[in-house]
């Protein structure tokens, strides 16, 4: 592979003006397809297969006037009365009158009919229920009431900036009475995600690769060739929501992994160019060597990153294999501009790549930086990994403790699928979330709906008197606060009936979960009772099911790139033991990182954000995803020289130590871009790319800094030649992927003894 990568990068380095037309080309493409192509992003999801998804299938089948919980495009006006006072206040009464008749002027409003003010809905008959009242438009005091306004649109992307104006100034205008109203619903206008935290990332990784290069030139290559990758990524990522419904949150996370490993890629490359050129006077031979070597560390690490997220899909939730499969593709991008468009700008720059050079840094292959080795002054690299393999067992113990610490959050993890309640507490969202769980109950805010189906039941009558007994039964389980089957909940040949239940705790709530539980287990015996099925559904139920499916997947997905990757590491380093001590080291470094978010996000230390909660339930998995592949990174780039020094004669302990001091400069400036690009988005409002930002974040301090830098040397010292040992069967049947450069090496010499022999035979001619 080496050799092929190096004909790729001389070639590129030669035919500078080629490659840059080339890649010129796909990007305008790219952005004449996404501009031309490009369809709406969506903030909402399904996951077909799970038995709350059949539930609301089944719902919507029979009631076509109802919509899933996960696709009523409304907004609901959640109105409170000063404290002391109520809203049958005339005065507020008029405010709500007013409210009223604005929202049914709202464009493509839904049944403006149907929008009435609940003080003054039509007295029934018969006086109403108190399950009826308790899940009424009006809390019991007359505090607080809510009005529903629903619009006929599919999705929240088809809503448009002026609607969004006029559902907002319904409620600027009730609240000049001195109302409370806030809202909530896919109605509303969703945040704008920022591009703050990428110009954050970008300016930390600008001032690390100036002082990793010492240049005020070198900085800009990594820089702009990760930027033109990532953007024809995003085009790509934008062009197929034309096709396929994608989550609003991916590009973002594209972004995020996009940018860190295609300026870390082009950074490693850029690093080995500039040792390449002290042993070789012609650039594009450096360059050409550089693809070859660090090229082939490149790829592999690539292909870790690439394995990982595309897994995803074996988890078989559709947003999240989006995700996964998006955010690859950034990568595969990436890696192949580091190849190719990487070679081909340090051509445009040709011996000035390192100009401008910065007092006071010593970077590593210059003149400056050898001279001051050659006084024994050595570098801090050298120094520390000299400690390090002075005292492997001790520095091994230390790391693991100090992660193992560090992960002890872990064990109260709890998770949950995002609601209103996990907005920021300044949102209108979170504001009407609080307001109702104050004055109807936390419970309000979790409604579970059970659809049962009597279809197999042939007597109507009989059908009713089932779904009576099912209400009864449903009221005596623990923590239910009202259960309500309305006349126009069940269909007109009483076949199906939805019966909603309040629970006395909110959505997240164990007990809640319990309740569901308690539901759904009692479904057999009530079936063999009666002959009528029926299935759970609601905020609760659906988070149940994807854990359930998380869970289930996780073995096989863990099964498929921890495999996958070992087989690629055991090709790559020509030894079980390294990809061992490599998955052992992931294994440190996410239980960790799961720590960390735990204590950050969940129980809310550090002041980082104002709204402990629940992690989001597919975090952990896309997480792990992420976290294994950035993990192979490192091991790859630092360890790979290790190799490359051994295979070339080197004692164990002075392979750790040669590789250490030539990678870990570069692995460092890697780690830390990496690190402010992933922290910057703890900036952003989004929880899941808040929560997701500072993970990653973490991950790669964990994984660089204390696993790759100190546990993996230390424990490559421990282990010496048997860290290297691989069975001769194993060894032959592998393909040679020549990393470390041997068989390029080889070329090389042979080509170059051909040059020179072809040269002598002229001259004597």
């Amino acid at each position: 592979m080496a050799t092929y990568l190096y004909r790729i990068g001389r070639w590129s380095y030669t035919n500078r003006f080629k490659m840059i037309g080339i890649w010129v080309l796909v990007l305008v493409g790219m952005g004449v397809a996404a501009a031309t192509l490009s369809g709406p992003t969506s903030n909402t999801f399904t996951i077909p297969g799970i038995p709350s998804e059949r539930a609301q299938t089944k719902l919507v089948e029979k009631f076509p006037d109802k919509v899933k919980f996960t696709e009523d495009i409304s907004v609901r006006y959640t109105i409170k009365a000063p404290d002391g006072q109520n809203l049958t206040d005339p005065r507020y009464q008029q405010a709500i009158n007013t409210l009223v008749e604005q929202a049914k002027k709202i464009d493509d409003v839904k049944n403006p009919e149907t929008i009435i003010n609940p003080f003054t809905a039509p007295v029934p008959a018969t006086p109403p229920s108190k399950d009826l009242l308790a899940f009424g438009p009006i809390n019991e005091q007359a505090t607080a009431a809510q009005i529903q306004v629903s619009l006929n649109k599919t999705t929240p992307s088809d809503v448009t900036e002026r609607t969004h104006q006029q559902i907002d100034n319904v409620a600027k205008e009730a609240r000049k009475s001195g109302l409370t109203v806030e809202m909530t619903g896919l109605a509303l206008k969703l945040p704008k995600i920022e591009a703050t935290s990428e110009l954050i990332g970008v300016a930390v990784a600008i001032v690390v690769m100036i002082v990793t290069f010492g240049s005020f030139v070198a900085w800009g290559m990594p820089l702009i060739t990760a930027l033109i990758g990532l953007t024809i990524g995003v085009l790509g990522i934008t062009t197929a929501t034309g096709f396929v419904d994608l989550a609003r949150e991916t590009p973002i996370l594209a972004t995020m992994i996009g940018l860190a490993v295609g300026i870390d890629y082009a950074l490693f490359i850029v690093s080995r160019y500039r040792h390449e050129l002290r042993k070789n006077s012609d650039p594009a031979e450096a360059a050409g060597r550089a693809v070859g070597t660090a090229g082939s560390a490149v790829v592999f690490a690539g292909l870790t990153v690439l394995i990982a997220l595309a897994a995803l899909s074996v988890v078989k939730i559709p947003f999240l294999t989006a995700m996964g499969l998006s955010a690859a593709g950034t990568v595969f991008v990436a890696v192949l501009v580091a190849l190719t468009l990487l070679p081909a700008v340090l051509g445009l720059f040709g011996t000035k790549a390192f100009a401008g050079t910065v007092p006071g840094v010593n970077p590593p292959d210059t003149d400056r930086r050898v001279e001051r080795e050659a006084q024994g002054r050595l570098g801090a690299a050298h120094r520390f990994v000299g400690r390090v393999i002075k005292h492997p067992g001790v520095a091994l113990v230390l790391a693991v403790v100090v992660l193992g610490v560090i992960a002890g959050p872990m064990v109260n993890l709890k998770l949950a699928l995002p609601d209103d309640g996990f907005n920021d507490p300044s949102t209108t969202q979170r504001k009407a979330y609080d307001i109702v769980s104050d004055e109807f109950g936390a419970g309000r805010n979790g409604v579970i709906a059970v659809v049962a189906d009597g279809s197999k039941v042939a007597d109507p009558q009989q059908r009713v008197q089932a779904y009576e007994r099912l209400v009864t039964e449903v009221k005596a389980l623990k923590n239910v606060r009202a259960v309500l089957i309305a006349p126009t909940d069940v269909t007109a040949n009483k076949d199906t009936a939805v019966i909603t239940i309040e629970p006395t705790t909110g959505p997240s709530s164990d007990a809640t979960h319990d309740l569901v539980s308690d539901i759904r287990d009692q479904e057999a015996s009530f079936t063999q009772a009666t002959g009528v099925t029926y299935g759970v559904t609601g905020q609760t139920a659906i988070a149940d099911d994807v854990s359930q499916r998380l869970a289930d997947s996780l073995a096989p997905y863990l099964a498929i790139v921890v495999g996958l990757a070992f087989i690629l590491l055991v090709a790559v380093f020509r030894s079980i033991l390294v990809p061992l001590t490599a998955a052992l080291g992931f294994l440190l470094s996410v239980v960790a990182t799961f720590g960390a978010t735990v204590a950050v996000f969940q129980e809310g230390h550090l002041g980082l954000t104002g709204n402990p909660q629940p992690i989001v339930s597919f975090l952990p998995i896309f997480l792990i995803g992420i976290v294994f592949g950035l993990a192979m990174d490192y091991q790859v780039f630092l360890v790979t020289r290790m190799r490359e020094a051994y295979v070339h004669g080197a004692s164990p302990t002075e392979a750790v130590r040669e590789g250490f001091t030539h990678g870990a400069r570069v692995v460092t400036a890697a780690a830390l871009i990496m690190t402010s690009v992933f922290a910057a988005f703890v900036l952003q409002e989004n929880t899941l790319i808040k929560s997701m930002g500072f993970a990653l974040a973490a991950a790669v301090v964990f994984d660089a800094f204390l696993v790759r830098m100190v546990a993996i040397p230390a424990a490559l010292s421990l282990m010496g030649d048997k860290a290297w040992w691989i069975p001769t069967w194993l060894d032959r049947i592998l393909p040679d992927v020549d990393v470390e450069g041997d068989k390029l090496n080889r070329y090389l010499e042979t080509r170059n003894g051909a040059v020179s022999q072809r040269e002598d035979d002229r001259v004597q001619v």
